[in-house]
């Protein structure tokens, strides 16, 4: 299973992207925001995260290898997550893939089933199961911010707030309380390398 590729982005198109890895040029699906994220990176190196899946049908005599990228790995956990359920699956959960993935954990973690049936593919009944099942997985993907806020902020480090989140749940935080902890703290503008940082920036604020 190929789970990371690095190489200069030769090109974009509709539905993917593809990345010179010599000998050989990999053809990668992406999702719709991704694509608009990449098109200004085309002879520029770049790191995606990876998932591979068999596309086809089994009975049809032809089955197709492929392979889907993200520019981060949480946005990768939150498709595995998103494909999981009932009457999604791989393609339709790629179609959907419109907006930033913390706007999209957003809607289903506070139940917008409007803003959610309105995504390519995904009707009402789709956006009621998805709700369903994951509301409750959504708070670290509803922290992830911007790619470009994360450069500023976290040198990079994607998961510094949902690692964040999580030390704050364990230290007997609610939910909405780190939420907004980890919001101040972000707006204040000073970059965070780990979680101690962040966590030592909050506490000094509150003291």
């Amino acid at each position: 299973m190929i789970t990371k590729i690095t190489g200069p982005l030769v090109a974009v198109s509709a539905e993917a992207v593809s990345i010179e890895v010599p000998p050989f040029e990999y053809e990668v699906m992406v999702g719709d925001y991704t694509r608009r994220q990449l098109q200004a990176e085309v002879n520029n190196t770049i790191r995606l995260h990876t998932l591979d899946y068999i596309d086809g049908n089994a009975q049809g005599g032809r089955l197709t290898p492929k392979l889907i990228g993200f520019q981060t790995l949480p946005e990768r956990q939150f498709f595995d997550l998103f494909c999981s359920v009932d009457g999604v699956g791989v393609k339709k959960a790629l179609r959907a893939m419109v907006r930033p993935v913390h706007e999209l954990a957003v809607y289903i973690e506070q139940q917008d089933a409007k803003q959610l049936s309105a995504l390519p593919g995904i009707g009402p009944a789709t956006s009621e199961r998805i709700i369903a099942k994951l509301r409750r997985k959504m708070p670290r993907f509803a922290l992830m911010v911007a790619r470009s806020e994360i450069a500023e902020v976290m040198d990079g480090a994607a998961g510094v707030a949902g690692d964040t989140f999580d030390a704050l749940l364990a230290l007997g935080h609610s939910e909405a309380d780190a939420r907004k902890l980890i919001d101040e703290a972000v707006e204040s503008g000073k970059k965070f390398k780990d979680t101690e940082a962040m966590l030592t920036a909050i506490y000094q604020k509150r003291q």
